[in-house]
């Protein structure tokens, strides 16, 4: 078994794509380093971070890009934003069935500031682009680092999400709301309430992933071509939709204070079960009782 959450991005590009339909675009040799970085005198990655580049999944053309979370936690700069904006921009001239982006970031890097959240900005902008003109963007969250910040942000813009319960998606991270508000707000070292939290299965629960996966890559390549191939259009009526969920759920779970809450409301009894459910089991359970 290939596990994604301990895959390079590398690897997880292997592990997605059909064998030997991988052409990367831009890689080590091009030397695409980040300015700013330089500037600085800190490390940097010949690709600054992420892979991207052409290939199939189940014989279905695509564009795909892989954040490496082992360089600076996956953080977004202004090379790493420009290079994942400009292949989702290939898409249409492409003619490719999707777009496909392995997520692991914890935002933006703080070294490039405003270059790093304009990177991201940009990056939300061509998602929504993209899916207008009727092309999908699918993402999986499945690192260790998981998926924060504005990434986060990238990866609910995305027409399908796919998670497994190593993942983690969140605006503002653990330790970032410790550091904030307190740990009497949130205690980050409590790994239960991370994952009560942000994890995928209640990431999954909630509706905020459409698809939970165990921590294999052949789970995460099956999940991402059947969203690929149930893409839909992003216009009007759907972003009405979402807001109206968006309403309902605030309504129904506006005063919970922990996830155990939100599972007990669902009628999932005793709540403190669902960490120790395998997911399938939950997956069958949460399709019957999750939020919509």
């Amino acid at each position: 078994m290939q596990s994604y959450y301990e895959a390079t991005a590398r690897e997880r590009v292997a592990g997605i794509l059909d064998g030997g339909s991988w052409r990367e675009i831009l890689p080590p040799a091009a030397r695409t380093l980040s300015p700013h970085l330089q500037a600085l005198d800190l490390p940097v990655a010949f690709d600054d971070g992420v892979v991207i580049g052409s290939g199939t999944i189940d014989g279905l053309p695509v564009l795909l890009a892989a954040q490496e979370g082992g360089f600076m936690g996956g953080a977004v700069g202004e090379v790493q934003g420009a290079k994942i904006v400009g292949l989702i921009e290939r898409a249409e001239s492409d003619r490719v069935r999707g777009v496909v982006l392995l997520l692991e970031s914890g935002g933006v890097r703080l070294q490039e500031a405003n270059a790093g959240l304009i990177a991201v900005s940009e990056v939300i902008r061509a998602i929504c682009a993209v899916r207008v003109a009727g092309i999908p963007v699918v993402a999986a969250i499945g690192g260790q680092y998981g998926c924060f910040g504005g990434m986060g942000i990238a990866a609910a813009c995305c027409t399908s999400l796919v998670m497994s319960e190593e993942g983690r998606l969140g605006l503002s991270g653990p330790e970032v709301i410790e550091t904030a508000r307190g740990v009497e707000e949130f205690d980050s070292r409590d790994r239960a309430l991370v994952w009560r939290t942000v994890g995928g299965k209640h990431r999954f629960l909630l509706a905020d992933c459409d698809m939970l996966v165990d921590d294999r890559q052949e789970a995460f390549r099956a999940a991402l071509a059947n969203a690929i191939r149930a893409g839909d259009r992003l216009d009007l009526g759907l972003l009405e939709r979402e807001q109206s969920m968006l309403e309902r759920r605030l309504a129904r779970f506006g005063a919970a204070a922990d996830g155990e809450e939100i599972w007990r409301d669902l009628g999932l009894d005793p709540p403190e079960n669902v960490p120790l459910m395998a997911t399938d089991a939950l997956v069958a359970m949460g399709n019957r009782v999750r939020a919509a």
